[in-house]
C-alpha cells in the first residue's frame, strides 16, 4: 500500500497544466468506437479508469493504437470506428473502479444485435455502487440486462436486443444515467427524451453534436433521435476541471499565492467550483481562449486570500459533486461556517465521501457536524497534520493532500495508488511544490502531460 507525506508550503506561485479531462476521455473512446471511420484522440487521459474503457472496446474488436506516449502512458490514440457494431468479448469486461465505463457501456451494449453477450465486472468498490439507476431505464427501452450482485449491483450481464425509444423522467440529476440512455437511444427507431430534476453535466450531448448527431435541449429536458451514425472526426481532450480544482482551492485559500492553470475545460456545467469559491471571497479569473471540439477551453488565474464560509445546496450540487471533498477542505480553511446539503449522492461514490470527509477533517482539527446529505464545517481553526485514510478514493486522497499543504506538521496520506485512476502525476506535482519551498524557490513550476505543447505558455 503506497503513501506519501505532505507538509505546509509557503504561498504557491506556479503555472501548470492538468491531465486530460477524465469524463471526456471516457466518452471520446466511446464516440470514436461508434463512429463510421478512424478518429484520432489527442490529450487522452492515461489513467487507470480511462484505460478500462480502452480495454473494454479492444475486447470487443475495436482497433485502438497508441500514436505517442509519455511517462504516464498514451496521450494520443487512433481509434478505428465500427459504426457501433461490436463482437462479443471472449471473457468478462473488467471496468476496474470506473462507474462511467460500466454505466455508459451498458447503454451502448444493450442495443447490440441479438446474439451479442457481455458480462461487466468491477473491483470491490465498483461492485458496491448502485446500477439500478441505469438498469431501470434501459429495461424500459427493452434491454436484456441483469445484475448478478445483491441489490442490483455488478456484475452486469447484457444480451443484445432491439431497443425502443422512451420518455424518461430521471429521479436523479446524473450525467451517467442520462448518457447511458442517450447512447442506447442511438440504437432505436424514434425519439427518446430524458428529463432531469436539474441539468447535469452536458459533455455527452456536446460530443454527440460534435460527431454530427442531432440532439435538442429545452431547459432540463434532452431529446435525441435514433438511427443516427456518428461521423468520424479527430478530437482533442481539454485539461480536467476536476483535477484543476485541487490546485485552485490550494491557492485560493493561501494569502500571497498566485496560480495559473492553462488549457483547462471551462464548460459551464463544470465550473460550479469557481462560482462557489468566488462566493467565498476568492480572487479568481477565468478566460475562455477558444472553443475546441464543442468544449470551451481556456485558463484560470487565482490570487490567494482569505475565504469566508458559504452554503452549498440545491442547484449547486449536480455540477460540483466530484469537487465537494476539496470544497469541504476550503470550508475548513475559511472563516465562518460552510454548510453542504442535498449531496446524499456522495454516500455511494468510491467511498462514503460524507463520512470520510467528516472523519478526516476532524482528525485535522476541524469542527464538523455530519448530516445524512452533507455536513456543516466550522472554519477558522488551524489545521494540524494527521494520518489520513483515503479508503481507496482518489478524490479523498488528493483533497487531503491539499489540506496538508495548509496544515501544521506532517500529513500522511495512505492508500494513494487510487490517485492513478484519475490524475497520474499528481504526487509528482505535490513533491515539486514542497521541493520549491525547501529550496526557497517560488518561481513558476510548469508541468504538462504533453511536453510538445508547452511552447504555448
Amino acid at each position: 500500500m503506497s503513501e506519501f507525506k505532505v507538509k505546509r508550503c509557503r504561498p504557491i506561485r506556479m503555472e501548470l497544466r492538468v491531465p486530460g479531462d477524465k469524463s471526456i476521455s471516457h466518452r471520446s473512446i466511446m464516440m470514436a468506437s461508434l463512429a463510421n471511420g478512424p478518429c484520432e484522440i489527442d490529450g487522452f487521459l492515461p489513467s487507470e479508469d480511462c484505460l478500462s474503457t480502452v480495454n473494454a472496446f479492444r475486447a470487443m474488436g475495436v482497433k485502438i493504437d497508441e500514436i505517442n506516449s509519455t511517462k504516464w502512458g498514451p496521450t494520443r490514440l487512433l481509434v478505428e470506428g465500427r459504426r457501433g457494431e461490436f463482437t462479443s468479448p471472449a471473457g468478462d469486461i473488467d471496468c476496474g473502479n470506473s462507474g462511467t465505463t460500466m454505466r455508459l457501456l451498458s447503454g451502448i451494449l444493450a442495443g447490440q444485435k441479438e446474439g451479442f453477450r457481455a458480462r461487466l465486472i468491477g473491483d470491490a468498490s465498483l461492485s458496491k455502487r448502485p446500477m439500478r439507476r441505469v438498469i431501470e431505464p434501459l429495461t424500459l427501452m427493452g434491454a436484456n440486462i441483469r445484475a448478478e450482485g445483491e441489490g442490483d449491483t455488478a456484475p452486469l450481464v447484457i444480451h443484445g436486443a432491439q431497443l425502443k425509444p422512451i420518455d424518461y423522467q430521471s429521479p436523479v440529476a446524473s450525467a451517467q444515467v442520462k448518457s447511458a440512455i442517450m447512447l442506447a437511444a442511438l440504437f432505436t427507431d424514434g425519439k427518446t427524451t430524458v428529463t432531469e430534476p436539474q441539468q447535469s453535466r452536458d459533455h455527452t450531448e456536446r460530443m454527440l453534436q460534435y460527431f454530427r448527431v442531432k440532439t435538442v435541449r429545452q431547459e432540463n429536458q434532452l431529446t435525441i433521435w435514433g438511427g443516427q451514425t456518428l461521423e468520424s472526426r479527430d478530437f482533442e481532450v481539454p485539461g480536467d476541471m476536476s483535477s484543476a480544482a485541487f490546485w485552485v482551492v490550494a491557492a485560493a485559500a493561501m494569502p500571497g499565492a498566485h496560480l495559473c492553470v492553462h488549457n483547462v475545460g471551462l464548460n459551464e456545467s463544470r465550473t460550479g467550483l469557481l462560482k462557489i469559491l468566488i462566493r467565498m471571497g476568492a480572487q479568481i479569473t477565468e478566460v475562455i481562449d477558444h472553443s475546441r471540439c464543442g468544449e470551451p477551453v481556456g485558463r484560470i488565474e487565482v490570487h490567494g486570500g482569505r475565504l469566508r464560509g458559504t452554503t452549498i445546496e440545491g442547484a449547486d450540487i449536480p455540477n460540483v459533486i466530484d469537487e465537494i471533498p476539496v470544497i469541504a477542505v476550503a470550508g475548513a480553511l475559511a472563516e465562518g461556517k460552510t454548510t453542504i446539503r442535498d449531496a446524499k449522492e456522495l454516500r455511494v461514490k468510491e467511498s462514503d465521501r460524507i463520512a470520510t470527509v467528516t472523519n478526516n477533517l476532524r482528525l485535522m482539527g476541524a469542527q464538523v457536524e455530519e448530516f445524512f446529505d452533507g455536513m456543516e464545517i466550522q472554519g477558522g481553526a488551524n489545521l494540524k497534520g494527521a494520518r489520513i485514510e483515503s479508503h481507496g478514493d482518489h478524490r479523498i486522497a488528493m483533497a487531503f493532500a491539499i489540506a496538508g499543504l495548509h496544515a501544521d506538521g506532517e500529513t500522511l496520506i495512505s492508500d494513494t495508488e487510487c490517485i492513478r485512476t484519475s490524475y497520474p502525476g499528481f504526487e509528482d506535482q505535490i513533491r515539486e511544490v514542497i521541493a520549491a519551498k525547501n529550496k526557497g524557490n517560488y518561481t513558476p513550476v510548469i508541468t504538462s502531460l504533453n511536453p510538445a505543447t508547452d511552447k504555448e505558455f
